[in-house]
């Protein structure tokens, strides 16, 4: 494979520069102003969780690093490159090279197999089925899923379901992966076992942001911020995962 001066600059790059983000959405009685402000810098291989209650701007936050959402006022680079100008073609681009997404509820496609759903991104990215079925098989063997791989994600447990989400969100080896929530919908045993496999992923090199309201969750990253009324809180308020239980649930 060639490597282009592109691809050796955007590896040199931090994961993650957001600048200035802002962000309001219109409502009937007023508008929301969701993010007020927002500064981040996530270095490559960093493990970090945003904590804070519903409405604090977490999701917001990263809809907008991920290209889903549009930001009003400020910069936001993904491995050196600009998630807050361009067209959505662009954008999802950006997302398709550098991000993988995993959200609270799955959003897996029930009509395929457990191995179609993992390999989907890849083929769309413009690799061959062959190549993307066999990135796809490592993927379920990594994430202990293999022998699912022909089954339908209805049959699966919930978290095998997230699993398969996570598999899938790694398919295009991204830079970032966002986790939005990805316990919330599970039971103990199930959140456990995915809180076990981010910080497996993260000990490989992976680097992940977690959003999540739960300070159990939270633990297993390197970094916890807190957010509150759309701004992530000052150096003060920034805690390892040896402080994070004792913030509690926001």
């Amino acid at each position: 494979m060639t490597t282009t001066h592109s691809d050796v600059t955007s590896d040199l790059q931090p994961a993650l520069v957001v600048q200035g983000v802002r962000k309001t959405f219109e409502a009937e009685l007023a508008p929301v102003r969701a993010l007020r402000g927002v500064d981040l810098t996530v270095e490559r291989g960093s493990f970090i969780a945003l904590m804070g209650p519903s409405g604090c701007g977490k999701s917001t936050l990263l809809n907008l690093i991920a290209g889903l959402e549009e930001v009003d006022e400020g910069t936001i680079n993904v491995a050196g490159e600009s998630m807050s100008d361009g067209t959505e073609d662009t954008h999802a681009l950006i997302r398709r090279k550098h991000i993988g997404i995993v959200f609270q509820f799955f959003n897996l496609l029930e009509g395929m197999s457990v191995l179609e759903n993992v390999a989907l991104p890849a083929i769309i990215a413009g690799k061959n089925r062959k190549s993307a079925e066999s990135r796809a098989r490592d993927l379920l063997d990594l994430l202990g899923i293999a022998d699912k791989a022909s089954e339908m994600p209805g049959v699966l447990s919930g978290g095998q379901r997230q699993r398969l989400a996570i598999a899938r969100a790694l398919a295009n080896e991204p830079t970032l992966l966002l986790a939005d929530e990805p316990t919330g919908a599970l039971d103990s045993v199930g959140g456990q076992e995915v809180i076990e496999l981010l910080s497996r992923l993260h000990a490989q090199g992976q680097t992940i942001i977690l959003v999540t309201h739960d300070a159990s969750v939270a633990k297993a990253a390197d970094t916890v911020l807190r957010m509150r009324d759309g701004r992530i809180l000052g150096d003060s308020d920034v805690v390892t995962n040896e402080t994070v239980t004792a913030i509690g649930t926001l």
